[in-house]
C-alpha cells in the first residue's frame, strides 16, 4: 500500500524495475535525449557523472551534500553537471540515483511508531529473536538485549493459521484483524507489519487482512511479509518486514520530492529516474516506494559495480575494493568480475534479509572523529563529523579532530579540496591534533599517524571479513580504492595485508556515481522449498522455477525489454541435513532434469568446501537438502565505454605541481620533501617514486617511499612495491 502523496506504480507488481532505465519510454518508442546521469549522495559530497550517449564524453563533479534535505544537494548536482556538459534538462536521457536516505535513518535508529500484527500465538517472536550474541558467547553475561524494532504492547495478534506447505489449518479469523487495526488506528500509529505464519507458502490470510486495513484504516502504510520476503524464517521475514515498513514513509516522501522537483525541470515530459537497489540492480521511483528495503546498500552497491567494470577492463577481474567516504569506509570482494551476493546483511541493528551486494561498513571516512575512551585509549570512529559541520578544517563549527584532519596535518592532501572549490584551514586542524595528542603525550605527528594507523587496520579487518570468510586470501587480489578518501591509506594497507597492488581509477571520488551507469535492470525473487535431495520432486521444482521466472519476464517486458535482450539467472540454496544456514550456488540453464539436479547438488559440494573447508560428497548420513529457489531477471542496459589516454612521454616534470613537506610514519624517516604531481598531466606508462603525493579534483593518492605509481592505458593508477622495499611481512605489524 503506497504512502500518501506518492504517485502510485504505473504497472502491475511489487518487484517491477525502474521505469525507462535505459531511456526507453513504455509505449517502445525509443529514446529521448542523450545524457545519462548518476548521482550517488554520500555523507559528505554528492557525486555527478554525466555521459553523452552520441560521443561518449564523461564527465564528472561533485557539490557538498545537504544533510538537512538531500534532494537540494541532488538538485544542485544535476544542474552544475548540465553546465559542465553545455546540455539543457531536455537532453537528459535518464537519471540513477544512489542514496542514503534509507541507511542513514536504520544507523540512526530512527524507526519511528510501528505497529506489527502477526500470527496468533506467535506475538514475541521479536523478542525471542535469535540466539546469537554478539562477540561469542563469552559476552553473554552482561551483553543486554537492544531495544525491539516495535515494541511488545504495538504488537497485536489475528486468529487463523496455515502449515508450512501453506494448506489452511484454520481459517482466517477477520473479526480480530478488525480490532488489530482499530488498536492501530486509534494510537495514531499509521505504519504497519505484517508477517503471518508460513505466509512465504500461501499470501491468501495476508491478503485478506490487508483488505481488512483499506476497508478500517485506508491512510496506513503497510508493508507484507509476502511481498517484501517470499521466505521461510519467521524472525528475519518479520525483521526484513518492519524495517521495509519503516522507512518506507521517509523514502517515499524523498523520492516524490525530487520526481516533482525534475518535472519542474522539464515540463514537456517525466525524466525517466531509477533508484539504486542493494542488489546491483535499478528500481524505478515509481516503485521504490513500495520497496524501500532494498534501497538500504543503495550508494556502496552503486560503487562496487562501477569498480568491478573498471578493474576488469583494466586486467585484473577479481579484486577487493575499498570505497572510502566522509563517513564511513565500505569494502567488498569481486571475483570473475562479479560482486558477492548475500541475503545475511544488516543494517545498524536491524537484519535485513534481502539479496545485497556483500559490503562490509566501518566507520572510518574522511570525517570520522578522533576521541578518548574512559580508559584514555584513542579511538576512531564511528561517530562522524559527516559534511555539517564536518572536520576542523572545514571551518564550519566541527570541534573535534578527524581523519581528514590528520591528513591535513601530515601533509598528505592539499590545503583545499574539489580543485580550491572548498579551502582548508590547516591551522585549525593543527591546533585539534595538538590538543588531543597532549592528552595522550604524543607529538602531534604521532598522534595523527596514530589517528590513520587505527583507521588503517578497521579497514584491513573489513576487507580481510569479506574475504577470509569466504575461504579466500586477500593476499591474491588486487585492491580498487575509490571514494574521496579512499585511496589516502593505500600503501599502509598493501603493507598490512600483503597487497599485490592498488589501482586507483581516474576520478575515484566519482566511481559510485559512474557504477549507477553500468547498472543492469535486475529483478529478484524467492520461493522456499525444503526437500531433500535423494527425494526431489522435479516437476514441483519446475514449476516453482517457471512461476518465478514468469514473474521477471513480465517486470522486464513491463520497463521495455525485448524477450530477445531478457537474461534469466536461477540460484538456490542448498545445505546438509541439520544444518542452520544454506549456501547459494548458480544453476546451470536448460532442461531441469535429474543431471540437472545432481549437476547443482555437485556444485553445492565444491562451494561448501571453499567455504568451510570440508564437504559430504557421497556421504549418505549427511544428505544435501534444497532449501530456497531464485530467479534473477536482468535488463541489459549499454555501458559507457572506457577511453584509453594518450602516452606519456616518461619525463614527469611537465606534471608537477609543487614540493612540500609530508610525513609518511617514523619508519619511513618522519617528514620528507614529496614531489606534488597533477594527476590530469601524467600519461600512459608514466612512473612514479615515493615520497609523493598525486592529486586531482576530487581525490589524493599519497606515494610512499618504497612504493612506485604508474599510469596504465585507461589512466588507472597502480600502486605496486619497488623492488627495494620492506616487504609487507616485516612492515605490517608496526
Amino acid at each position: 500500500m503506497a504512502p500518501q502523496n506518492v504517485p502510485a506504480p504505473t504497472a502491475p507488481g511489487r518487484d517491477s524495475a525502474v521505469s525507462g532505465a535505459a531511456g526507453w519510454d513504455r509505449d517502445g518508442q525509443g529514446r529521448v535525449g542523450h545524457i545519462r546521469i548518476g548521482v550517488d549522495t554520500g555523507g559528505t559530497f554528492t557525486d555527478i557523472v554525466a555521459v553523452d550517449t552520441r560521443t561518449g564524453q564523461v564527465r564528472t563533479t561533485k557539490t557538498p551534500s545537504t544533510p538537512s534535505n538531500p534532494a537540494d544537494g541532488f538538485l544542485e548536482g544535476i544542474d552544475k553537471i548540465l553546465v559542465l556538459a553545455g546540455a539543457e534538462p531536455s537532453d537528459v536521457e535518464s537519471i540513477a540515483h544512489g542514496t542514503t536516505v534509507a541507511t542513514n535513518q536504520l544507523l540512526e535508529g530512527k524507526v519511528g511508531d510501528l505497529g506489527f500484527i502477526t500470527t496468533e500465538g506467535f506475538e514475541f517472536v521479536l523478542e525471542i529473536a535469535r540466539q546469537s550474541v554478539p562477540d561469542g558467547y563469552g559476552n553473554s553475561y552482561f551483553w543486554v538485549k537492544p531495544d525491539r524494532i516495535v515494541p511488545a504492547d504495538r504488537v497485536k495478534t489475528v486468529g487463523g493459521r496455515l502449515d508450512f506447505t501453506g494448506a489452511e489449518v484454520a481459517p482466517f479469523d477477520r473479526e480480530s484483524a478488525v480490532t488489530a487495526v482499530r488498536f492501530f488506528k486509534d494510537a495514531g500509529i499509521a505504519t504497519i507489519g505484517v508477517c503471518l505464519l508460513h505466509s512465504y507458502a500461501n499470501d491468501d490470510h495476508e491478503q485478506q487482512l490487508l483488505q481488512v486495513i483499506r476497508d478500517e484504516f485506508p491512510g496506513a502504510v503497510v508493508s507484507l511479509s509476502s511481498q517484501v520476503l517470499r521466505e521461510y524464517r519467521e524472525y528475519e521475514r518479520s525483521m526484513t518486514t518492519l524495517v521495509d515498513a519503516a522507512v518506507k514513509p521517509k523514502v517515499g516522501a524523498y523520492v516524490a520530492g525530487i520526481a516533482q522537483r525534475l518535472a519542474a525541470l522539464d515540463t514537456s515530459r517525466k525524466i525517466p529516474f531509477s533508484v539504486m537497489r542493494s542488489n546491483g540492480g535499478v528500481l524505478s521511483a515509481e516503485e521504490v516506494v513500495h520497496q524501500p528495503i532494498t534501497t538500504v546498500l543503495s550508494g556502496p552497491a552503486a560503487g562496487a559495480l562501477g569498480a568491478a567494470v573498471i578493474a576488469a577492463k583494466a586486467g585484473f577481474p577479481s579484486v577487493v575494493t575499498c570505497d572510502g567516504g566522509g563517513t564511513s569506509t565500505d569494502v567488498t570482494v569481486i571475483q570473475d568480475s562479479k560482486p558477492t551476493l548475500t541475503t545475511e546483511g544488516t543494517v545498524g541493528a536491524y537484519p535485513s534479509k534481502i539479496p545485497m551486494i556483500d559490503v562490509v561498513t566501518v566507520g572510518a571516512g574522511g570525517g570520522s572523529i578522533a576521541w578518548l575512551s574512559p580508559e584514555g585509549t584513542l579511538k576512531v570512529g564511528p561517530r562522524s563529523a559527516g559534511a555539517d559541520p564536518g572536520p576542523l578544517c572545514y571551518g564550519k563549527g566541527g570541534t573535534e579532530p578527524t581523519i581528514t584532519d590528520a591528513h591535513l596535518v601530515l601533509g598528505r592532501i592539499p590545503p583545499h579540496l574539489l580543485g580550491g572549490e572548498i579551502p582548508l584551514d590547516a591551522a585549525a586542524s593543527a591546533v585539534g591534533v595538538a590538543e588531543l595528542a597532549k592528552e595522550l603525550g604524543l607529538t602531534p605527528e604521532a598522534c595523527a599517524t596514530g589517528i590513520l594507523e587505527i583507521s588503517a587496520w578497521n579497514q584491513a579487518n573489513a576487507l580481510r571479513q569479506v574475504t577470509v570468510k569466504r575461504g579466500l586470501d586477500v593476499r591474491d587480489f588486487p585492491m580498487v580504492t575509490f571514494g574521496g578518501s579512499g585511496s589516502l591509506l593505500a600503501c599502509r594497507l598493501m603493507d598490512i595485508l600483503g597487497l599485490p597492488a592498488v589501482l586507483v581509477p581516474p576520478n575515484p571520488g566519482n566511481v559510485s556515481a559512474y557504477g549507477l551507469l553500468t547498472v543492469d535492470v535486475r529483478n529478484d525473487y524467492v520461493q522456499t522449498f525444503v526437500a531433500k535431495h535423494d527425494g526431489l520432486d522435479l516437476s514441483a521444482l519446475t514449476g516453482i522455477y517457471t512461476d518465478l521466472t514468469g514473474k521477471a519476464r513480465e517486470a522486464l517486458s513491463r520497463e521495455g525489454f525485448p524477450d530477445a535482450e531478457q537474461v534469466f539467472e536461477r540460484t538456490a540454496d542448498l545445505r546438509y541435513f541439520g544444518q542452520a544456514y544454506e549456501v547459494r550456488v548458480t544453476c546451470p540453464d536448460g532442461e531441469i532434469t535429474p543431471e540437472w539436479a545432481d549437476a547443482v547438488a555437485a556444485a553445492f559440494h565444491d562451494a561448501h568446501a571453499a567455504l568451510y573447508g570440508y564437504d559430504f560428497r557421497g556421504r549418505a548420513d549427511q544428505p544435501v537438502e534444497w532449501v530456497n529457489l531464485r530467479a534473477t531477471g536482468i535488463g541489459p542496459i549499454p555501458r559507457p565505454e572506457i577511453s584509453e589516454i594518450a602516452a606519456g612521454t616518461g619525463d614527469t616534470a611537465g606534471a608537477v605541481l609543487a614540493t612540500r613537506q609530508v610525513y609518511y610514519s617514523a619508519d619511513d624517516g618522519g617528514w620528507a620533501d614529496a614531489t606534488i604531481y597533477d594527476r590530469t598531466k601524467l600519461g600512459a606508462g608514466d612512473r612514479i617514486s615515493g615520497p609523493a603525493v598525486i592529486q586531482e579534483f576530487g581525490s589524493t593518492v599519497p606515494v610512499h617511499p618504497g612504493f612506485d605509481a604508474e599510469v596504465d592505458t585507461y589512466g588507472n593508477i597502480i600502486l605496486t612495491r619497488d623492488a627495494g622495499s620492506t616487504g609487507a611481512s616485516e612492515r605490517g605489524s608496526k
